[in-house]
């Protein structure tokens, strides 16, 4: 899966373009071409990455970029209206309009491509597909072989169809429906039975469907290094855990974590900025590395062996389980 970096403690750069376009791509999913308001060049960026979107005063949003890296002047993101929204899909639905100016980072990618694989297994789930069908054009145009299988509910909420239809990868792309004949559904099982030896397998979109083609590659027993997964939305974890307390390895300060509250919020208020982001633990942009102790992993980013090691700890949901944490900043 994903080898995190640790997060710089440098402050973000935010650019300032311009909503050059929306389009309606499927019921409940629209698209936005983001652009330089002088013309200019955007940051390049590679398959599998996203960019957050300030949405409103405190408001950030992350969203993976669906246009070919090849293209150097827009950013194509796409945002499903999440009935469970906290704000950011409904806020670009209803009041982002094209002509509009917003402020975005530079692209991250926490969700790349191995290089130079024999071949590559894509799985998307609904707005999965965006930074699938980025990974799908990127190989398609680099002549390495892979298949597309898109999983949504119905043609209507099929977002980019005509896009995959008209690609000149569409033979390489099965959608399947879940209110479509019982033959044309998903079959994980033998779409990996019949994968090559090294292959890799990436897989982005709800949770419940990201866990079951990963459930489904470790019962076939694919190593975890050949599995690369990312996460719209963190799973529903406990709130609280009980206190605990931070010690910050260069001053030796210790910092009194109550049940309440997160382990960044404690630490804005001592005046120690920690860079965060979906603030969801699926980002990782507040990964920090972990001197002595024990965290209680609570995020969607780490894969099991990295939470094993204990050696770093994503802040803004983990929380403790040993009585101190000895935190390397």
């Amino acid at each position: 899966m994903n080898v995190p970096v640790l997060a710089e403690t440098t402050t973000p750069k935010w650019l300032r373009v311009q909503v050059s376009a929306k389009h309606l791509e499927a019921t409940g999913v629209y698209s936005y071409e983001l652009t330089s308001p002088h013309g200019e060049r955007l940051p390049a960026f590679s398959p599998g990455a996203h960019i957050d979107v300030e949405i409103g005063a405190g408001v950030v949003r992350q969203y993976s970029l669906c246009n070919p890296p090849a293209d150097d002047h827009r950013y194509v993101i796409a945002v499903l209206l999440d009935p469970k929204s906290r704000g950011g899909s409904v806020a670009m639905h209803q009041h982002v309009q094209p002509g509009d100016f917003i402020r975005i980072s530079e692209p991250k990618n926490l969700f790349p491509l191995t290089p130079e694989v024999p071949q590559s297994l894509l799985f998307a789930g609904g707005i999965g597909i965006t930074p699938i069908l980025c990974m799908a054009e990127h190989l398609a145009e680099n002549g390495q072989r892979f298949e597309l299988h898109y999983c949504t509910r119905s043609p209507d909420r099929t977002a980019f169809a005509d896009r995959i239809r008209q690609s000149g990868f569409a033979d390489r792309v099965q959608i399947h429906f879940d209110d479509g004949d019982e033959r044309q559904r998903l079959q994980p099982e033998a779409i990996l039975e019949r994968a090559d030896g090294d292959a890799h397998l990436y897989v982005c979109g709800p949770s419940g469907f990201i866990d079951l083609i990963i459930d489904t590659a470790v019962r076939a027993d694919w190593p975890e290094q050949r599995i690369h997964r990312e996460f719209f939305r963190a799973a529903v974890l406990p709130a609280d855990g009980g206190t605990f307390d931070i010690q910050i390895g260069s001053s030796g300060d210790l910092i009194a974590i109550p049940a309440d509250q997160s382990i960044v919020s404690v630490l804005a208020e001592k005046g120690i900025e920690i860079p965060v982001s979906c603030e969801q633990g699926i980002c990782g942009t507040c990964l920090t590395g972990v001197l002595e102790g024990e965290p209680d992993h609570r995020d969607s980013f780490l894969t099991t062996a990295e939470r094993e090691r204990n050696d770093r700890m994503l802040l803004c949901c983990s929380r403790a389980r040993s009585a101190r944490l000895v935190l390397d900043l």
